[in-house]
């Protein structure tokens, strides 16, 4: 199953150092440091998968204009 079918585009990483890493589709497209990455880290941390991607989506700024959808 592809990551559109099951709705899992985006995926995120923590490396030692408190950065947030976050990938879309596999390819590393935003990184969170300071308070920005602890702001990411508290709100997903009870998150369900669908507001996670949602958070995700968000965290990168360039998927808040509904282009990132397939045609």
């Amino acid at each position: 199953m592809s990551d559109r079918e099951s709705g899992q585009v985006f995926s995120w990483r923590k490396t030692a150092d408190d950065r947030v890493f976050i990938d879309w589709h596999g390819r590393t497209v935003t990184v969170l440091a300071g308070i920005d990455a602890g702001r990411f880290l508290s709100r997903i941390a009870g998150a369900d998968s669908a507001t996670a991607q949602g958070l995700m989506a968000r965290a990168t700024g360039n998927f808040r204009r509904g282009n990132e959808g397939g045609r």
